[in-house]
């Protein structure tokens, strides 16, 4: 039954609730009346009793604490989930829930459930400060289905609303918030905590968990079956890090978890939180950092969601040039309030100090940044000073990475940051925005355009390869192939390439690496390791059929070799984002199209040399500098039988040879679309 439509009673409901039974819930937009408080109130107890149950019979005693309140006013309760949502306890001798919202404009606050037959004169909440209503609910227990009741100002009956902080969620199209249990999550389990580091390999695997596999008859993995196959995979293929797109509760499964309505619980479609929590811990005993979709930037208008939460504009803008995105229809957050930032936050700490996740992947900061994002010209609202940059987002984004760098030591973030703007992964002490990494989207639309181009006209698009080297090491770099590059008929990345069957396999090998010997740390989407020829959909799974074909079995072992190739070389990582770790040795041979490339690394650690042919053609005796005589090892070679290519090469070993300028060089067989990588022997 949908929350809400629910109207039998146990006895123990009856007891607690007001003379007159239960209302009839499908006439909610009739005010009810209000009969004196029920059972389970506290007064005040000192400041600074935060963060635990209370319990007892003792009247001198209340939920929230005048330190809560306090904290929570000046946007400085970080922990908010520990005070706010529903907290199962005891409470004079009674077994319960206590309850906790915000709702500063509202007249009353009740909540409603199974536990009162959805009525909402059986536990009205009492304002306990600066907006927070509060009360305690016996009989309300673990797995019982709830929502708030409230009146505006006006009197006037609201649609009922989840709770902003609910650690659990109905299954949709039920909206419900649903009575969790804290306890049974445990202590979070905690990965490699240089594994987000600079001078590590980060090779991230991006998942939509709704379609990744699926069981019999179509459906949804559980958390629980996708731990038990998904993080062994991913480790087998060589990949470092595990990143989910949003799992955060959200209504509509065509959004893929962007449209969040439920910021601190794990969607319900796959499992319970303890259930995710197991997923996360599999990932970790498997050696692989946990990375989250996170979405501050917008949020859905649902009525049962957090739009006009309390009667009015409350999480967001009032005006609509400030509070709506046109292009998504969604409402923005009014950053600029001091309880909206402190939710936000919490919610970004919930996920990395609860469940264990290494890191936050921040979806859609440009449109966080500027006022006049994708707006007409007089559809915006300038700043205090006039200008398009939004104060309020940088002033949170700042402090948003300072609380969980600060907060938890071996913990990132990672911006989608699709502009120029200057320094979002550059410390906030010497005015960056703070994050770890930033997604290099001009990287991946250039180099996306040049592959897709026919061999032919390559050589007068040089500059659409070389171009990112100009501003490569301006950001800490991720280098994306997404799953926005396989939707809404983009194809998928097979599909951009050119040519018939054998170029267009051949050209994907040397294209993805290209990417892994390219500074800057890697991601791809789920079925890009398949080189999945149909458009990825989030209502089926990944075509895994397609590796009983030998041209997509090579991509995926190409891929695990390159995943272990950037891993086992310490020059393809250590200096990803430094420009000392990269010199160019072939950069305008653009009637070839060809391009080379020094990667190096600090101290002993041998040096790389890249070299990609994006033509068909063979090159033989085609000359690389290189920076030390003797033997070089050609360690991979994407034209090799075993990933589906024509077998051209070196032979394993090549010796450099003196140039006649002081310097060496290689004569070397250039495999056609095809990318070789090669480390100097030692001796």
């Amino acid at each position: 039954m949908a929350a809400g439509t629910g109207t039998g009673k146990s006895p123990a409901l009856v007891l607690h609730s007001r003379k007159g039974g239960a209302r009839d819930p499908l006439r909610a937009e009739q005010p009810s009346r209000l009969g004196p408080p029920a059972i389970g109130w506290h007064r005040p107890h000192p400041a600074g009793r935060r963060g635990r149950l209370v319990s007892g019979t003792g009247q001198g005693q209340r939920w929230l604490g005048d330190l809560d309140l306090h904290l929570w006013g000046h946007g400085r309760l970080l922990e908010a989930w520990r005070r706010l949502g529903a907290h199962p306890g005891e409470c004079e001798g009674a077994a319960g829930t206590f309850f906790a919202v915000w709702a500063p404009n509202a007249r009353r606050v009740s909540i409603v459930g199974d536990f009162n037959a959805w009525d909402g004169r059986a536990h009205p909440l009492r304002v306990e400060g600066p907006g927070l209503w509060s009360g305690f609910v016996p009989g309300a227990a673990v797995g019982m289905r709830y929502k708030y009741e409230l009146e505006d100002a006006h009197g006037h009956l609201l649609p009922l609303k989840a709770d902003p902080f609910a650690a659990a969620a109905e299954l949709r199209p039920a909206n419900a918030s649903v009575i969790a249990d804290p306890a049974v999550l445990g202590r979070p389990t905690r990965g490699d905590a240089r594994a987000n580091s600079l001078d590590a390999p980060i090779s991230i695997y991006e998942v939509h968990l709704g379609s990744w596999r699926r069981g019999d008859g179509n459906r949804w993995l559980t958390y629980r079956e996708l731990a038990d196959q998904l993080p062994a995979y991913v480790a087998d293929m060589g990949f470092t890090h595990v990143e989910f797109l949003p799992i955060m509760e959200h209504p509509f499964d065509g959004s893929w978890g962007y449209q969040t309505t439920g910021l601190f619980a794990p969607t319900s479609r796959f499992g319970s939180p303890a259930d995710f929590k197991a997923l996360v811990d599999a990932c970790h005993a498997h050696g692989l950092a946990v990375i989250l979709d996170w979405v501050p930037a917008h949020f859905p208008d649902d009525a049962f969601g957090l739009a006009r939460f309390d009667g009015t504009a409350l999480y967001e803008h009032a005006d609509p040039r400030q509070g709506r995105h046109q292009d998504w229809g969604t409402l923005i957050y009014n950053l600029g309030r001091a309880e909206v930032a402190n939710f936000l936050l919490a919610s970004g700490l919930y996920w990395i100090e609860v469940f264990g996740v290494d890191a936050l992947r921040v979806d859609a900061v440009a449109s966080m940044l500027y006022l006049d994002y994708s707006r007409a010209a007089d559809q915006w609202v300038p700043n205090a000073h006039g200008g398009r940059e939004n104060l309020e987002a940088i002033d949170f984004l700042r402090r948003m990475n300072v609380e969980v760098f600060g907060r938890n030591p071996g913990a990132t973030t990672m911006a989608e940051e699709s502009t120029a703007w200057p320094g979002v992964s550059r410390p906030t002490d010497v005015g960056g925005l703070g994050f770890g990494y930033k997604w290099n989207m001009g990287w991946m639309h250039d180099t996306l355009k040049y592959v897709s181009r026919d061999p032919v006209h390559r050589r007068h698009h040089h500059g659409e390869i070389t171009f990112g080297l100009h501003y490569a090491f301006s950001e800490n770099f991720i280098l994306p192939l997404s799953h926005d590059e396989v939707v809404h008929g983009k194809g998928t990345i097979l599909g951009r390439m050119p040519g018939d069957d054998w170029q267009r396999f051949a050209t994907l090998r040397a294209y993805y690496a290209f990417m892994f010997g390219h500074p800057g740390k890697k991601l791809l989407f789920m079925g890009a390791e398949l080189a999945q020829a149909r458009e990825w959909s989030e209502e089926r799974a990944l075509d895994w059929h397609v590796l009983e074909d030998a041209p997509h079995a090579g991509v995926q072992r190409l891929i695990r070799d390159l995943n272990h190739l950037y891993r086992d070389v310490p020059a393809l990582h250590r200096l990803d984002c430094a420009a000392e770790g990269f010199a160019w040795v072939v950069e305008q041979d653009a009637g070839n199209s060809v391009f080379a490339w020094i990667r190096r690394s600090v101290g002993q650690d041998r040096p790389c040399l890249v070299v990609v042919n994006f033509t068909p053609q063979v090159h033989h005796g085609y000359r690389v500098p290189v920076p030390m005589g003797g033997p070089w090892r050609e360690v991979l070679n994407t034209d090799a039988s075993v990933y589906g290519g024509s077998n051209v090469g070196n032979h394993g070993i090549v010796a450099a040879e003196p140039d006649g300028s002081g310097g060496f060089g290689l004569g070397l067989t250039l495999p056609p679309l095809a990318a070789l990588f090669l480390v100097p022997e030692v001796g």
